[in-house]
């Protein structure tokens, strides 16, 4: 076979193609690829498990997992089975892709072999398809040829080589790969696996064992990544990653539903996603949010020190006893003295286990030290005697009245009612004036009857983790994790406590009152200091013009964070006006919008958002809240400030900048809500105002 083809410039649908040249032959690979496909799935679907199961319990499993089989080996009409090729020379040794040399590979997005088994697609998680993220003219990786390939809906077009190792060949930008970063945007979110840089590949591919912090500004495709790094860990660690699970954190309901695609198309689709209101609001113990805190209240209810406050509360259950306990067993009695029960307690919150593992080991020490008593008479008690004693009604009194059971919310209901409660407990961490702030107005009844907030469910969720432990899940990807709260990234470390994690984030992006100031200290929140932190610059989404003027921001809102540097050329993406009626001026900037392919997203204050729905309305034009999927026949979404973050649209109409920077508490959090909606467009961004612009934005 030859190294590589004679063509090295993008080639594309032309009728005067013959039947056998390079592009016939890639549809034809493409056809036999897709009708394999459809062989294996037919396969499984006719699996015959009645003889190889021997229950009902077993048959279930094995039919559950033979229906997920068949769902992962779904052909999407509409997306490309293989997006490139590689074509390794001749070279003995390759460590890159041992057992490569002079193989041809296409890269796709799940593997696909033949009826003999050979593969006519490799995953693109697989080793031998690393180079094709990662070679270069400068380090071939031993690679011939790289060829990309270029579609139209789900049918093959074009493609464009690169001669990796021929130096007359010089080294250029591929345009199939432009193409494809900048193609019109209509639905969710789609995944970037035929686009990966480098920089992002070295992400993705990182090991599980570590934890990984990605800062990167917007366009920087940091969200794109770490779901890639979700998929390619599945295809790397599967079997412990199955037993152990994976989740995807998200700061709300709407990016959810917006990135929600991603992992299915990648043929990953048992990974959870949920937020972290979810995750506190979950389970045995949690409590409905039906409240809102204010802002100050907030930020002191998410401080690091109401972990300590919580720790000292629950702990403070715990009495020292008074006297000692008599246990009867037949004509015996047995008696375990106030010094000894004083022994045992002291022993238990020096090994500072859980309050309620504790609360189970303590009937079991005492029942021990009736059982020495017994072997010390000459009896001879096996384990089931020292469960019958665990049992006895006078050590079940004492655990009772020693180790009382905690009840989380009761608990966190008292510290939030109770003045004398909290102070107990809040002395030498909070002021009295902050302990005021904490303190709910007019006490609530009960759990109940409770209006909790948000950040109340946090310190639940906190107080529940001191009685039990919270399990464990083998990896954890935290996006927009610069607008979480010391207690919240608690919250989240507990879930990955015995894993690791995926840390996405944008400090510029920070629009809560409590949003992180450094990595380093969110790290050390989330348990994991040992976090390599990389940064990604590289700007793919964003036109050059667009983030260089959002910039302007970045002194007064991160100062030291570096600016994305955008690759990406398009002159005329922006556009800045002042105008003297400003609605009317934003309905025929969304119309103008509306003359050009993909989505359109009209950003504007929340308070705004009545007023322009209502004009949209007017006009007959309809529009999309977020989290609803854009469609080819509706494609204007009207986006509050407040949720637009980690969206994308193609082109954005931005509704007066001065609006959205007010309605926040401060002036930072303003500028970083408004450099948030300054970032979402991919291809054009139009600025209506009609008071002046924030000062930060410069003339």
């Amino acid at each position: 076979m030859p190294a590589h083809e004679p063509e090295s410039a993008i080639r594309t649908t032309d009728p005067t193609d013959p039947p056998t040249g390079p592009l016939a032959r890639e549809r034809a690979h493409l056809h036999a690829s897709r009708a394999a496909l459809r062989t294996m799935r037919e396969d499984v679907q006719a699996l015959d498990i009645r003889d190889v199961t021997a229950n009902w319990v077993n048959a279930a499993v094995l039919e559950a997992q033979i229906e997920e089989r068949v769902k992962a080996l779904a052909d999407l009409s509409h997306t490309p089975l293989f997006f490139g090729r590689l074509d390794y020379l001749h070279v003995v040794g390759a460590e890159e892709a041992e057992g490569a040399e002079g193989e041809r590979f296409y890269i796709g997005r799940r593997h696909v072999h033949d009826a003999g088994g050979d593969p006519m697609v490799i995953d693109w998680r697989a080793p031998v398809s690393q180079p094709f993220y990662r070679a270069s003219k400068t380090d071939p990786l031993d690679v011939g040829l790289r060829r990309r390939f270029g579609y139209t809906g789900g049918d093959l077009t074009a493609y464009e080589d690169e001669h990796l190792s021929d130096p007359a060949e010089t080294a250029q930008a591929s345009k199939l790969l432009q193409s494809e970063i900048e193609r019109p945007r209509v639905g969710p979110m789609r995944d970037i696996v035929a686009t990966i840089q480098p920089e992002q590949d070295e992400i993705v591919r990182s090991g599980l064992g570590g934890t990984v912090c990605v800062q990167g500004g917007p366009g920087t495709g940091k969200t794109a990544v770490g779901l890639h790094r979700v998929a390619y860990l599945l295809y790397a660690h599967r079997e412990r990653l199955a037993r152990t699970g994976t989740l995807v954190i998200g700061p709300n309901a709407s990016f959810l539903h917006y990135i929600e695609q991603v992992l299915p198309a990648l043929g990953e689709l048992e990974v959870r996603q949920a937020t972290v209101d979810d995750l506190v609001t979950s389970g045995p113990g949690a409590v409905d949010v039906r409240g809102t805190d204010p802002a100050d209240t907030a930020v002191l209810k998410g401080d690091a020190r109401m972990a300590e406050v919580l720790r000292r509360a629950v702990r403070s259950h715990v009495r020292r006893p008074a006297e000692g306990i008599v246990v009867v067993r037949g004509s015996r009695r047995w008696r375990v003295a106030a010094y000894e029960l004083d022994e045992i307690i002291e022993q238990l919150l020096d090994r500072d286990i859980r309050y309620g593992a504790a609360h189970e080991a303590l009937p079991q020490r005492i029942a021990h030290a009736v059982l020495v008593q017994m072997e010390r008479a000459g009896e001879a008690p096996d384990d089931r005697v020292q469960d019958a004693v665990a049992r006895n009604a006078a050590v079940k009194a004492a655990v009772k009245e020693l180790w009382p059971a905690v009840d989380p919310a009761k608990l966190v209901l008292r510290l939030l009612s109770d003045a004398e409660f909290l102070a107990a407990h809040a002395e030498g961490l909070f002021t009295p004036g902050e302990q005021e702030t904490i303190l709910w107005a007019k006490p609530a009844r009960g759990v109940k009857s409770a209006k909790w907030s948000a950040a109340d469910a946090v310190l639940i969720d906190e107080a529940r983790d001191l009685v039990a432990r919270t399990h464990s899940l083998g990896h954890v990807v935290l996006d927009e994790a610069q607008d979480l709260s010391p207690m919240q990234y608690r919250a989240v470390g507990r879930r990955c406590s015995t894993g690791s994690a995926t840390v996405l984030g944008d400090l510029a992006q920070g629009t809560t009152p409590w949003a992180t100031a450094s990595w380093a200290e969110a790290l050390r929140h989330l348990g994991k200091t040992d976090a390599v932190v990389e940064e990604l610059t590289a700007g793919f989404r964003v036109p050059r013009e667009v983030i260089a003027y959002a910039s302007r921001l970045l002194p007064a809102i991160s100062p030291g964070l570096a600016e994305v540097e955008s690759v990406r050329e398009s002159p005329g993406s922006l556009e800045v006006r002042e105008v003297t009626e400003l609605t009317h001026a934003v309905i025929a900037a969304c119309e103008e919008s509306l003359t050009h392919e993909g989505s359109i997203g009209l950003i504007a204050a929340d308070a705004r958002i009545p007023e322009l729905a209502g004009a949209l309305t007017a006009a007959g034009m309809p529009y999309l809240s977020p989290g609803q999927e854009t469609t080819a026949a509706s494609r204007l979404t009207l986006v509050p400030a407040s949720l637009a973050k980690g969206l994308e649209y193609d082109y954005v109409v931005l509704d007066e900048p001065a609006a959205v920077v007010a309605a926040e508490p401060d002036e930072r959090t303003g500028l970083r809500r408004l450099y948030v909606a300054l970032t979402r467009a991919v291809s054009g961004l139009t600025v209506l105002h009609t008071e002046p612009l924030p000062e930060a934005l410069g003339a």
